[in-house]
């Protein structure tokens, strides 16, 4: 008799580490949710421990399914630690984007629109050829989807050169804030300016290089950015 697999569930399950102290109500742990604010990002903040003390470090990432990747130079910290640690090296993983600057009328109750993710898990250094390849067409396309096959694949230098973590998305959590300032009933009434101003990430028009090749056209997957 063929067995079936489990259904995935649809949403992460909530830990000590992903509930939030306060604003409990912000908090989402969908999937869908936590991929859309993943893949809209450029940047993650990975921090870890060296030496007793808190290191938190910006870089590229790219998400494959419920794996997310990160690479660096083989010598930097947390890829070298990764690569001695066993079974890995405890992370925690960031995205955040800012949608809106919430001016309220008191000085307290100013804040900000933004949805973000945290990750929490054991990075492990991947070693695998085909799955290091794949994971690194993954940063490419990352940032400009279809990038990774319009442009040439590390050679085999290159690859002894870069180092790539993996991550699995288990322990994860979103949390939102949306809408306008939450004023307190008595401060109504003052002369202050108050709303929402919206913040986005937009894209200019391609700058060539000076040395590209003349008569190459602007690729489409960039004029659909």
């Amino acid at each position: 008799m063929t067995q079936t697999a489990a259904p995935r569930p649809d949403a992460y399950t909530p830990t000590d580490r992903t509930v939030p102290t306060r604003s409990r109500e912000r908090a989402a742990y969908d999937h869908e949710m936590v991929h859309a604010i993943l893949d809209e990002g450029y940047v993650c903040h990975l921090g870890f421990v060296r030496d007793g003390a808190p290191v938190v470090l910006p870089t590229l990432y790219g998400r494959v399914g419920e794996r997310l990747y990160v690479h660096g130079s083989t010598g930097s910290r947390p890829l070298r630690m990764a690569g001695q640690a066993d079974p890995g090296l405890r992370v925690c993983l960031t995205v955040t984007h800012v949608d809106g600057l919430v001016l309220a009328r008191s000085a307290f109750h100013h804040s900000i629109n933004y949805r973000s993710v945290v990750v929490h898990g054991v990075a492990h250094q991947v070693t695998d050829p085909q799955e290091k390849r794949a994971a690194l067409d993954a940063l490419v396309d990352h940032v400009v989807p279809g990038r990774s096959r319009d442009s040439r694949p590390a050679d085999t230098k290159e690859l002894a050169a870069t180092a790539v973590l993996r991550l699995d998305l288990g322990e994860v959590s979103a949390k939102l804030r949306t809408g306008g300032p939450n004023d307190e009933p008595e401060d109504l009434g003052l002369p202050y300016w108050t709303g929402v101003v919206p913040v986005s990430t937009t894209h200019g028009a391609p700058v060539p290089a000076d040395d590209l090749a003349p008569g190459t056209e602007v690729p489409a997957y960039l004029t659909a950015l």
